[in-house]
This record gives C-alpha cells, sequence and structure tokens, in this order.
C-alpha cells in the first residue's frame, strides 16, 4: 500500500508510473478523501478539547450537562465520520498497484520482456526428437493425468512411483541447497490464512476470484496461492531492529490458485494447475539495499538451475506485465523442448515498502526512526515445473530421461525408464 502523502507529493509523476501499468490514478479524488480525513481530524480533536474545557468547570447545572450530552454526541459523530473517511482512502489506496522502477521497460506482456542473459546447456533437446513432458510423463509411467481427472477435474495432477519419488527429492534438494549454502531459515506455516494475511502481501482485495476459500463454522480462511503470503506476514506488525536484516526466510507448500482468466492455455501436463507445490524464498530488508537483495536472489534461482543442468533465461518483465506488489521482476524461463520456447519457471520480485506498509512492517535504525522495510519473494523452484524441464531436456533417445547428477543422493537413482522402472 501507498503512503498517500507520497503520491499526492509526486502529483504527475505518480500517474505517469502508474500510467505504464495501465492504470489510471485520480489524484482529484485520492486527494479529496485525503482532505475529508484530515478535515475530520481536526475536528475531532478541537471537540475534544472543547469537551474537555466544559467538563473541568464547577459542578455542571442541568442545563450544562444537557451541553456536555450535545458534545459528547458531537464529538462520536465527528469521530464516525473520520473512520468513514480512513475507510474511503484505505480502500481507494488497497487498489493501487505498485510504482514501477524507471529501470522496468514499457509494455503490457510477455513480449516487451527484455532478455538480460542465458545460461546452462544450449537450449536444445537433450537426445533425439523433442516430446512433450505429459507425453513423457505417460510414456514413463510417473504421471497420471487421466486419474487425476477423475479424483478433482481439470488442472490437477498425479505423480507415482519414480515421479512422485522425484517431486520429494526436488524439494529436499532445493530446500538443502538454500538453508545450508544461501543462508535461509526453513519454516513450516499454514497453509489455510485469514483476510488480514491475504491484505497484507496484496492478493486481496484485487484478486479475490482467483483464490480458494472456505468457510467452516462462520471462519473464513484462504488457501495460500504462495508461501510469499504466510512468510511474509510471519513479522506483520512488528519493529524490527535495523541490524538484524535482512532476514531470509524459506518454505515448501502445496500452492492453491484458482487460475481465472487462463483457461484454454496450457491445458496438458503440468505447467499451470489449480495445486501445485513450491519452494519459496522471502526477503526483508531495509529498502536501499533492497536492488542488490533482488540481484543476489535472482543469482540464487539461476544456481539452482545450474546445478540442475538445465537451459534457461532470465527476462526483465515490462510495467505492465508484473505482479500487483511488485515495482521490478525478474523472470527466469526454463527451456521447454517440447513446446520450443522458453516458459517461466521462477518470478523474482523487488516489492519495495509497498508490502510492508500493508502489513505493519518496519524497522528501528541506530537512530531511533521508525521506517518500513522492504520485501522481495521469488520461487526457488516450483516443483512441477522444475519436474517438467526435467523430462523434456532429459530424454534420451530410447525413451528413458536422465537426471542431473546432483539429485542422485536424493533419487537413489540415476535414471527413469520407460514403464517406471528405475536405473541407478
Amino acid at each position: 500500500m501507498h503512503d498517500v502523502r507520497e503520491l499526492i507529493e509526486l502529483g504527475p509523476e505518480a500517474v505517469r508510473r502508474l500510467a505504464r501499468r495501465r492504470y489510471r490514478l485520480d489524484l482529484e479524488v485520492l486527494g479529496a478523501a485525503h482532505r475529508r480525513r484530515g478535515e475530520g481530524l481536526e475536528a475531532v480533536a478541537a471537540l475534544r478539547g472543547e469537551l474537555k474545557r466544559a467538563s473541568r468547570g464547577p459542578r455542571p447545572t442541568e442545563e450544562g450537562r444537557e451541553e456536555l450530552r450535545r458534545l459528547r454526541e458531537r464529538v462520536q459523530q465527528a469521530e464516525a465520520a473520520v473512520r468513514a473517511a480512513e475507510l474511503e482512502l484505505e480502500e481507494a489506496l488497497l487498489g493501487i498497484p505498485n510504482l514501477p522502477l524507471d529501470a522496468v521497460p514499457d509494455g503490457d506482456s510477455e513480449k516487451e520482456a527484455v532478455e538480460v542473459r542465458r545460461g546452462g546447456p544450449p537450449p536444445r533437446p537433450a537426445a533425439g526428437a523433442a516430446r512433450h513432458h505429459a507425453d513423457l510423463g505417460e510414456s514413463l509411467g510417473v504421471l497420471d493425468a487421466t486419474r487425476a481427472a477423475a479424483l478433482s477435474g481439470a488442472r490437477f495432477s498425479v505423480s507415482r512411483g519414480p515421479g512422485a519419488r522425484l517431486e520429494r527429492a526436488l524439494a529436499s534438494f532445493l530446500l538443502d541447497l538454500h538453508t545450508e549454502e544461501h543462508g535461509y531459515t526453513e519454516y513450516a506455516v499454514p497453509h489455510l490464512v485469514n483476510r488480514e494475511t491475504m491484505t497484507g502481501t496484496g492478493q486481496l482485495p484485487k484478486f479475490q476470484e482467483e483464490l480458494f476459500a472456505t468457510a467452516v463454522g462462520g471462519r473464513e480462511l484462504f488457501l495460500i496461492p504462495t508461501a510469499e503470503v504466510p512468510l511474509t506476514n510471519l513479522v506483520a506488525g512488528e519493529l524490527l531492529d535495523t541490524r538484524a536484516l535482512p532476514i531470509a526466510m524459506t518454505a515448501r507448500t502445496p500452492c492453491y490458485r484458482a487460475e481465472a482468466g487462463s483457461y484454454g492455455r496450457d491445458t496438458r501436463g503440468v505447467l499451470r494447475l489449480h495445486q501445485f507445490e513450491k519452494v519459496e524464498l522471502v526477503r526483508i530488508c531495509v529498502l536501499d539495499d533492497a536492488p542488490a537483495q533482488l540481484e543476489l536472489m535472482v543469482g540464487q534461482v539461476e544456481e539452482c538451475l545450474r546445478r540442475l543442468e538445465l537451459a534457461y533465461r532470465v527476462v526483465l518483465l515490462p510495467a505492465g506485465d508484473m505482479g500487483f506488489s511488485a515495482r521490478m521482476t525478474y523472470d527466469i524461463e526454463v527451456w521447454l523442448p517440447g513446446s520450443d520456447s522458453y516458459r517461466e519457471i521462477s518470478s523474482v520480485s523487488d516489492c519495495g515498502a509497498f508490502q510492508a506498509r500493508r502489513a505493519g512492517i518496519r524497522h528501528r535504525t541506530a537512530e531511533g526512526r521508525k521506517l518500513p522495510a522492504a520485501t522481495l519473494n521469488g520461487s526457488a523452484l516450483p516443483i512441477g515445473r522444475t519436474v517438467a524441464a526435467l523430462l523434456e531436456q532429459g530424454v534420451q533417445p530410447d525413451g528413458s530421461v536422465l537426471l542431473p547428477e546432483a539429485l542422485v543422493p536424493y533419487t537413489g537413482f540415476r535414471r527413469i525408464l520407460p514403464g517406471g522402472a528405475v536405473e541407478r
């Protein structure tokens, strides 16, 4: 969420920057709401002062008691007006996306993303003809789309045998890498969170249609779309010591997404599911350090892909294609020979102070100043998409799939054979 005073002070500059996200900021409406709140607070302060002075007088007469009663009513009415003005202002601010940084390119879609670099082996089929991971998964006996659909309908997946073992191995490999080498603390967090938690990271109120919700016994809870939500909110409302920053957190969780508006896209395989697992990274730091922390996190995602021997590229997203809370985002895209294209496997975002203001995350400097922190988040990595890349890039001429050396200590095998057998 924005500081309304900063938006008003930026004026036309804020309008220009938000227009790059195809968002029209109405400064007049925002300014009027801000003034109503300020005038209301002044009125409340004046009435409270008048009431205080009147209460300190001699023992009141009947007429004096009536005047005190009227003053109290006026104070209550003024306070109600302030609450209404604050609610109006908060609702307006909650719907305004983050301001993109000037380094972010213009554009509205992935077509305008700017390629930064490529990494890993050359982007080509591992051997023989390229095959889609859905076909490979079926021939290997590790993915079962038919039974998944029978259980839950479209956009769900079932893994079996070596496929399920591979998913478990990937999660353990990634968590070990991030905790033992990258300095993250691992958390096990709830998969159901309340409305306040979802609002803190920007999923609500704007994206309610994208979320799965449940209400049992009158209690409203939301299934998390990413571990970013509970991880970031672990320090919601806290005043952190600047010397303790940055904070680095990671978790493996299922993620639940309605994927509203994406029907007809990626209907085969595991690229766009309603439920998938992911290892998430979250960092909390001082605002000035956020750009350096963003580059660090991108490098950590790249290290995952290098060790998994996967071809990838890094792109800088345009302003109109970033997430609501981000001010700058890098997508890391993995090469999928089966579709002859690079596809997103991770997004790493610098959210500046946007989420911290919404969630009340601040830090106290050595001089005693209380400032909003900065938050960053990134996928490192989603399990299903990584499996898809391993299958498509690792397929051999005989239809088997060769896995990277880094995973062998976790899987116990190096090769998956057609039919579901393994070779150690």
